[in-house]
Formats: structure tokens, C-alpha cells, sequence
């Protein structure tokens, strides 16, 4: 069986399919409809086969379908027939937790995307739980406003560096995982990692992609091929 995965971004929509080596893209943003999303990714892999595709959003997702519209896309995401558009199985993911279960190592796993907001994810014995850690109540607003892009524009790199290590200090007290994944494109802003956490890499949103449908039971897919390099080819 092969699988097609599509990681979703506020800058770029990625995809790889089983037996692929190159990361393909091209640019989403503000004007991202579903359907473009659909037709951008057609025709990026026009000539791949594969048999079902997983996705992941950058939004609450519930049994497949997200519940809430993506903050830097246009609207029209909620209802949307994935499924029905790609014309095979599809699995629909919060694109954290899709990361996240592609880092997983065994344990109790807690992924934190440093990104435009705060991604957020555990994985407990294989399990994968989306979360919404980043909308809690923090000093005087969330903690996504204090680490996520809007934290880093206003504070500066030295404030954030310490808000992200204070946050994740906490986190870690009251979840109690045995592993700290940080991903998200702002990890390579940080001087250093706080104590007991790894850098996670965004190839590992293909891995969980893949290990979506292993986890339905399906045992027989190979494992991916290295990502080499990245294919660029946005769409006009």
C-alpha cells in the first residue's frame, strides 16, 4: 500500500509518497482554499501512486474533519470532503500530532511545535492525543503569545528564549513525559535546547504520515525512503 502524505503550513503545502525520496511543495497562505489545497497537491503528483493519503492540518482536528477554521488559510475547511476530493482512504490528523507520532521513540512522548503558535502533542505507547496546550492561560495572555511568533516579534529573541524555556519547564513538571520533542520552524532560533528536550525535524511529519495507516493495523508498509532534498515547485 502506498501512502501520500500532505503536511498543510501557513507558508507551504508539502507532500511525499511511499517510495519517494524528494519532498515536493508549493506556497499556500491567505488565499488557500480546500479545493486549491486538492489541486495544487494533484497536480504536484501527477505521476506518483499511491493508495490512500494522510493529511495534516494546522488546526483541532476530530474523526478526520477539522472543527476549526486554519488561522492563516482562507476559510472553507470545516465540511470540506477530503476523502471525496482525492477519490481514496484518507487520514486527516492536527498537523502536531502527525509530527509527533513520526518522532515518536517509545514512552511518553510531549511534542511542542515552536511555530506561529504553540503545536501541541503527547504520544503514550503509541497512542497519539492532539492537545491545545498552547491556548492555555499564561501570565497576562496564553502560552502561545508568549512563544509562538506573535511572543517572538514583541519580546525580542532574548525574552522569547526565556519565555520558551520557562514554558516548557512547566509543561514538563505537570505531564511528566519520559521525552521533549521541540519542532516547528522557530527551534533554530533558540541558542540552546532547554534541559531533557530534542530537536525535532520536519521530516518526521512524513513519518507519522506513514505510520498513520500502521497504525490501522496494516503492518506490511515498508519503511520511507530518506527525504534527500526538497522538489520546489510552487504553484502560479
Amino acid at each position: 500500500m502506498n501512502v501520500l502524505v500532505v503536511d498543510i503550513g501557513g507558508t507551504h503545502v508539502k507532500v511525499l509518497a511511499t517510495g519517494q525520496a524528494q519532498v515536493r511543495e508549493f506556497s499556500s497562505g491567505p488565499t488557500l482554499t480546500p479545493k486549491r489545497m486538492v489541486s495544487g497537491v494533484k497536480k504536484l503528483t501527477a505521476e506518483w501512486k499511491y493508495d490512500v493519503v494522510s493529511i495534516g492540518y494546522p488546526g483541532p482536528v476530530l474523526r478526520d474533519r477539522p472543527v476549526a477554521e486554519p488561522h492563516n488559510l482562507a476559510a472553507g475547511w470545516i465540511g470540506f470532503h477530503f476523502g471525496e476530493a482525492f477519490g481514496c482512504p484518507l487520514k486527516l490528523i492536527n498537523d502536531a500530532a502527525m509530527q509527533a507520532l513520526g518522532s515518536y521513540q517509545g514512552g511518553k512522548l510531549l511534542f511542542l511545535g515552536l511555530g506561529t503558535g504553540l503545536g501541541s502533542a503527547m504520544v503514550v505507547d503509541g497512542i497519539v492525543e492532539p492537545m491545545e496546550l498552547g491556548h492555555l492561560p499564561y501570565k497576562k495572555a496564553t502560552y502561545e503569545d508568549y512563544v509562538g511568533l506573535r511572543g517572538l516579534e514583541e519580546w525580542g529573541k532574548k525574552k522569547w528564549r526565556r519565555h520558551v524555556a520557562d514554558v516548557v519547564a512547566r509543561l514538563i513538571t505537570a505531564l511528566q513525559p519520559d521525552d521533549v520533542v521541540l519542532g516547528g520552524g522557530n527551534v533554530k532560533k533558540l541558542k540552546e535546547l532547554p534541559r531533557g528536550c530534542r530537536a525535532g525535524d520536519n521530516a518526521n511529519a512524513f513519518l507519522g504520515g506513514f505510520r498513520l495507516w500502521e497504525q490501522a493495523g496494516d503492518r506490511t508498509l515498508p519503511p520511507p525512503r530518506p527525504v534527500l532534498r526538497e522538489d520546489r515547485r510552487r504553484k502560479e
